[in-house]
């Protein structure tokens, strides 16, 4: 199109003009930016994926073996990180360090107390040299993050526990289990509330009827009995690994039925849709038409109920682990390592053994804020 505007006499001529091209974007680029809008959910994003990577480079981060025990500071308090120490001639140096420890009697309790010496100063250092390791149990590294120069002193940032481990250490360690089994679960759980959901929403009668029955069974039976007689169905004599399995296993038998009723209701609307009923005049399979057409129609709602599923199994595993029924020693997770706070004498005097407890509540809250930015997101009714 062209048009030429002359101003000073009026008239009108052509010039060329260029029209502006129609911009296409994909559902995924249309997911992110209305998901950038949920500014909470966006933090959350990023607190999940810092808990994430956290999971993944353990070793590396964790500054020490997280089953290393040492008796001569049990029950030590925090350290904590300084940056600032101020000299004796009033000059200022700049550096991490930790203060040391010191053993004091209490008068009334007659026992032997950890307090912190501000006169032993220990500096830390970055990629500090160490046993050799595995990182993500295949690269080999002889490297940490961060460790004290000087040898075998202390390092207990957040604290030790009753042997004398490090806390931080078992606290990131405990991440890589809490985090992959609600992974591991929800995968398991997507797998069948799909398959058994899809078909029963796909072809109705007596197998929907069948299946909405053994769902509504398994809801209503109460949650926390039905984990406890479950994992203590497991044998005794199982290794560690093999427990962690299992337990992935019951929380996923556990955790389908939800979202089976979603996809079912999802399917009982979407069977009717002219390009169901096309895909099966083209001579489709049932098989081909759940899986390549009605499916992928919502995908973007199966990933929000994951992102907001995964959160209950971390809790499902924190509550079984903590009651003695879930993983056990020697597995790290959120869940064993609040075993040590049952005692209330013991939280009285070694509060810090609750600092699993608030990154189950960190986490927990990420994922439903990023679960609910997701679903708002991928709500195609929404504005």
């Amino acid at each position: 199109m062209t048009m030429n505007i002359h101003a000073d006499d009026g008239t009108l001529s052509m010039a060329e003009v260029t029209p502006k091209k129609a911009v296409r974007e994909s559902q995924t680029a249309l997911m992110w930016r209305r998901f950038k809008r949920h500014k909470l959910a966006l933090v959350s994003l990023w607190v999940v994926i810092a808990f994430y990577l956290i999971a993944i480079f353990a070793e590396f981060l964790a500054p020490t073996d997280p089953s290393a025990y040492n008796p001569r500071y049990t029950y030590a308090p925090p350290q904590g990180i300084n940056f600032v120490a101020v000299q004796e001639d009033g000059s200022w140096t700049f550096g991490p360090y930790v203060y040391g420890y010191k053993t004091e009697i209490d008068p009334v309790a007659l026992r032997r107390t950890f307090v912190i010496d501000e006169t032993e100063r220990l500096p830390i250092t970055l990629f500090a040299e160490s046993k050799p390791y595995l990182l993500a149990g295949f690269i080999p590294m002889s490297t940490k993050l961060f460790g004290v120069s000087v040898p075998r002193a202390p390092l207990y940032v957040l604290g030790a526990d009753r042997l004398g481990r490090d806390l931080l250490s078992r606290l990131i360690h405990g991440t890589r289990i809490s985090l992959s089994i609600g992974l591991a679960g929800v995968t398991m759980s997507l797998f069948f509330g799909i398959i058994i959901g899809g078909f029963a929403g796909y072809y109705g009668g007596w197998f929907d009827s069948a299946v909405m029955r053994v769902v509504e069974f398994i809801r209503s039976m109460p949650t926390i009995p039905l984990w406890l007689g479950l994992a203590a169905a497991m044998p005794k004599d199982w290794t560690a690994l093999q427990t962690y399995f299992a337990i992935t296993i019951i929380l996923s038998l556990i955790g389908w039925t939800e979202l089976a009723r979603v996809v079912r209701g999802r399917f009982l609307s979407l069977r009717t849709e002219d390009f169901v009923t096309a895909a099966q005049l083209d001579g489709a399979s049932d098989w081909r038409i759940i899986t390549r057409h009605m499916v992928p129609s919502f995908t973007s709602h199966i990933i929000a109920a994951a992102t907001l599923a995964i959160p209950g199994m971390i809790l499902a595993e924190t509550a079984l682990s903590f009651l003695g029924l879930g993983l056990q020693a020697p597995i790290v997770s959120w869940g064993t390592l609040l075993q040590d706070a049952q005692n209330i004498r013991t939280l009285a005097t070694a509060p810090w053994l609750l600092t699993p407890g608030i990154c189950v509540v960190i986490i927990i809250l990420a994922m439903n804020f990023f679960g609910d930015g997701l679903r708002d997101a991928a709500d195609p009714h929404g504005r």
